[in-house]
């Protein structure tokens, strides 16, 4: 929390962080995006003393925007209900194409997503699921998230979850005429609690992009 006790010091600030450019995403095998530690998302939670238990990785090119997710430090199995996401273990993602971030209700251009790593047609398969922002003064066309390529891996003590986001759910998305996104994201483990962004469920992420952060797309070296 800040000196004053009362707001979190990540509210204090706006944050932007760098994406790194990658050419060749999608990858083709078992590998979907396989990203090196140095596109990772750097992590805001020592300012409020909160220990992350996930890692993010983005990358980005003009067909897409790469996640990944990794979770380590679990014992027991996974919770994913499929007609649940808000309270299955995964991601959930806040995207503006537009980075409007002077407005405190959603555009057309402000999209949410659910991306979880089982529980899918298969009880191993990850699935993606677009729900509406409420309160949103424009509400974002749907996304056929079937389009959204994922994989994922297990493993005892965690799991990784690569998704693929092609231009094509994300609405708007242009980045030689926006090189700047708007963004945020809350990961949910029924185990190991919950690592936000920024500010948590005291404040109204959910609805209110104004509190959400930006993504700059850094173009190719």
């Amino acid at each position: 929390m800040s000196t004053s006790g009362l707001l979190p010091n990540r509210f204090l600030f706006r944050f932007s962080f760098p994406v790194r450019y990658e050419r060749k995403l999608p990858r083709s095998g078992k590998k979907l995006l396989d990203l090196p530690a140095d596109f990772a998302l750097a992590d805001l939670g020592e300012l409020d003393q909160a220990a992350p238990f996930g890692e993010l990785r983005l990358a980005w090119n003009e067909r897409g925007l790469g996640i990944s997710v990794a979770v380590e430090g679990k014992k027991h199995p996974l919770q994913c209900d499929r007609h649940s996401p808000e309270t299955s273990d995964g991601l959930r993602l806040f995207i503006d194409t537009r980075n409007t971030q002077s407005i405190h209700r959603a555009s057309r251009f402000c999209q949410q997503f659910f991306l979880i790593p089982a529980g899918g047609a298969e009880s191993s398969d990850p699935w993606a699921v677009q729900a509406t922002i409420l309160r949103a003064r424009e509400e974002a066309p749907r996304a056929n998230v079937a389009e959204i390529r994922m994989s994922t891996a297990i493993s005892k003590t965690g799991y990784r979850l690569e998704a693929w986001l092609p231009a094509s759910v994300l609405h708007g998305y242009d980045p030689e005429a926006q090189a700047r996104l708007g963004f945020y994201y809350a990961l949910r483990d029924a185990e190991l609690g919950e690592q936000f962004l920024s500010v948590g469920h005291d404040f109204p992420f959910a609805i209110d992009p104004s509190l959400w952060s930006t993504l700059e797309l850094v173009g190719p070296s």
